[in-house]
């Protein structure tokens, strides 16, 4: 029987819906943390769960879970307890906040305490600067925090209470906030009542307003269009775009003159054996010539490489751009292309690159020496093989 229930199923049937049919798997993200909502993180089953209901298999959803740090893989604490260890931070105290709370837990980094309350954790960084050393709570900020009041604020949710974060909303549990990243609602009264913008974040703001800055044209009562709306706005500019252009000139049939003021043959009039004009309405023979923007990839590459190529002394090594082939090297850069190419040879259809054949043959000679000396079937020799 499936761990999840139904209402878990039926919020993940809403998720989807708001995706494109053929962007389901767009909702990968909101159903990892839907899943985590009721588990307290991503397990097997769950990671089999959203790999059913998009149609997708285990290991395309193992790789999303494993890449971002908020899916958690083991199970975790009610209270996610981040502490800021990077730059800024540790200069002003993180590190010590992080080694206090550490020694005070019990626990080290992405570890759980006995009774599942906290599990702590050092971040890299928590994009909150201006207001180190910080320290998170299930994402919620704790500033300007130091050592005494790290250690109280782990207290008092082992203890059962719910501490106002410095900014933000009431806290919740992991579990509770997995919800509201799937895109569900904070149900829990007066959930969103408190909270508010930290003075540095205003600051900037009221500079702004101080010395009259402002963004040219900003209206923040413009309304957001819907996608209807905006494809029927861009369908009528193109149409006013294409109304605008001139209409193509035809034409004319009067005989167009030379440079010496005889008449130019058109191309229909053309006589056997001689060449057609190439652009009878300027009387012009020369050839077509490519528009600037067709150019090989090659010398695109060497023209990106070295963009005074055109202006070098013509014929140097390393700086003439070739009308078409292979694009040269800086000079500077051959030696370096050449040793890797030696010691990187290109790899064949039948091995990986830097596999060396070598290695493969003695594998297959010590599975086919054990294969005859024990009796073991192909299957043994296989297994044994990969053992080795």
């Amino acid at each position: 029987m499936s761990v999840f229930t139904e209402e878990t199923r039926e919020r993940a049937r809403e998720i989807i819906a708001r995706y494109p049919a053929d962007r389901s798997r767009s909702a990968l993200l909101p159903l990892l943390h839907l899943v985590q909502a009721q588990e307290g993180y991503v397990s097997p089953a769950g990671v089999a769960f959203c790999a059913e209901v998009l149609g997708l298999n285990k290991a395309q959803v193992g790789a999303v879970a494993t890449f971002y740090t908020m899916y958690k893989r083991k199970p975790t604490g009610d209270f996610l307890v981040s502490v800021c260890t990077n730059t800024m931070c540790n200069v002003l105290g993180g590190q010590e906040v992080y080694d206090t709370l550490s020694a005070h837990l019990g626990v080290g980094h992405d570890e759980t305490t006995a009774d599942g309350t906290i599990t702590l954790e050092h971040a890299e960084c928590l994009a909150a600067c201006d207001y180190g050393p910080v320290m998170t709570v299930n994402y919620d900020f704790f500033d300007g925090v130091d050592s005494s009041t790290a250690v109280g604020v782990v207290d008092e949710l082992r203890a059962g209470g719910r501490p106002m974060p410095t900014r933000g909303a009431r806290l919740c549990t992991l579990k509770e906030m997995a919800v509201q990243l799937a895109g569900f609602a904070d149900e829990r009264d007066g959930a969103v009542a408190d909270g508010g913008p930290g003075e540095p974040t205003l600051r900037g703001l009221r500079l702004a307003q101080q010395h009259g800055v402002s963004v040219p044209g900003f209206d923040p009562n413009t309304p957001i269009r819907s996608k209807a709306e905006a494809d029927k706005a861009a369908a009528e500019a193109k149409a006013k775009a294409e109304a605008a252009k001139p209409a193509p000139v035809e034409a004319s049939a009067a005989p167009v003159k030379g440079g010496d003021g005889a008449s130019a043959p058109t191309p229909g009039n053309a006589g056997v054996g001689e060449p057609a004009p190439a652009a009878a309405a300027t009387g012009s023979t020369a050839p077509d010539v490519k528009a600037p923007d067709d150019k090989s990839p090659q010398v695109r590459t060497a023209e990106t490489r070295q963009p005074d190529a055109g202006t070098a002394v013509p014929d140097a090594p390393g700086t003439k751009v070739p009308a078409d082939g292979t694009a040269p090297a800086a000079r500077d850069a051959q030696p370096a292309e050449a040793a890797g190419v030696a010691a990187n040879p290109p790899a064949g259809d039948g091995k990986p690159a830097g596999d060396e054949a070598g290695a493969q043959e003695r594998n297959l000679t010590e599975a086919k020496a054990g294969t005859d000396a024990d009796g073991a079937g192909p299957a043994d020799a296989n297994e044994t093989g990969a053992q080795k």
